[in-house]
């Protein structure tokens, strides 16, 4: 049986994911952030950084899944 092509892996697609997902986690900070239920800013910290990260490790699953599907729709249209 013959092995399949290896492509080279994009490292393009890599740093516009990373900037995709930094964007997101910023944007889920500032939202997660002014609903955290206290008065001390270092709790408020942890847990607005700790919350947004879940969400943006959804973000970037769902971003991860979007491209799958592209990519599959993509090359059965061959």
């Amino acid at each position: 049986m013959a092995s399949p092509e290896k492509k080279p892996f994009p490292v393009v697609s890599l740093v516009i994911d990373l900037v995709l997902v930094g964007i997101a986690f910023t944007i889920f900070y500032r939202l997660v952030n002014t609903h955290v239920p206290s008065n001390d800013p270092a709790m408020i910290r942890l847990w607005g950084g700790l919350g947004a990260g879940c969400m943006t490790g959804v973000f970037w699953l769902a971003l991860q899944m979007m491209k799958t599907v592209f990519r599959f729709q993509r090359d059965s249209r061959k």
